[in-house]
């Protein structure tokens, strides 16, 4: 606990800089305002199906790319990371403690993101504020997939924003859709199983079972991150660095 706090601060510092905490603030508000502006001019029909499309496809998988490959990729890039693997730390211990920020980083805003949504879309007449607070908790625990599996693509490429963004239009935006059987490897739906579970709705036909999703989920985040430990021990630094 003692090595890892160090990690933790030095982490969040380089992740929370006033642009990218702006950007993200303003990413996590999206469901929010496109909620009121549609109760501002008419009868917003809200259900809690609509969160999916509002928050696990809209900004869930955006706000942990964008953590996620910054938490290690940004470091490797600037080659600040060798002042971090020359020290007696564990490559285990720096992976997981950057795991930690990102995954939190990603609740604190995702959640909060939901359950507002929820509450706005309430004071419209719609009984999803309940459905708000399910989606948050599911979400939360989606994007600490999301993250770790984008900060595992990051130490392996400089490109990991443009695979990750591929993953989530490509892969969960479409062929997810299309095909069902890519499904049993979409975070997405993962996060859905968990979310209509907690929300209590009835899974649609073809949707994975939570049992299935959650299994997804656990496997996305130990997965990456022993991808990632594994991959920082073999980062080589040179004479140079």
């Amino acid at each position: 606990m003692i090595a890892r706090a160090p990690i933790v601060a030095l982490t969040l510092r380089g992740l929370l800089d006033r642009r990218r905490t702006w950007l993200m603030l303003a990413l996590a508000a999206v469901p929010v305002l496109l909620v009121g502006l549609a109760a501002g001019f008419g009868d917003a029909q809200i259900e809690p199906a609509d969160f999916d499309s509002l928050i696990v496809q809209l900004v869930l998988p955006l706000i942990a790319l964008v953590f996620g490959t910054a938490a290690i990729g940004s470091e490797l890039e600037e080659g600040t990371i060798v002042y971090l693997l020359t020290k007696p730390i564990r490559r285990a211990r720096i992976v997981t403690s950057k795991g930690i920020v990102v995954a939190g980083l990603t609740a604190a805003l995702i959640a909060p993101a939901a359950i507002l949504t929820g509450i706005v879309a309430g004071l419209t007449g719609n009984d999803v504020t309940s459905a708000g607070l399910a989606y948050g908790i599911a979400a939360a625990v989606g994007g600490a997939a999301y993250a770790m599996l984008f900060m595992a693509i990051s130490t392996f490429t400089t490109r990991a924003l443009a695979i990750g963004l591929a993953y989530v239009m490509l892969w969960e935006g479409v062929l997810a859709d299309l095909l069902e059987g890519t499904r049993t490897f979409s975070i997405r739906q993962a996060t859905l199983a968990v979310a209509r579970e907690l929300a209590g709705e009835n899974p649609p036909e073809g949707a994975i079972a939570l049992e299935q999703g959650v299994f997804i989920l656990v496997a996305v985040i130990v997965g990456a991150a022993a991808v990632a430990t594994w991959r920082m021990s073999r980062y080589q630094i040179r004479g140079g660095d």
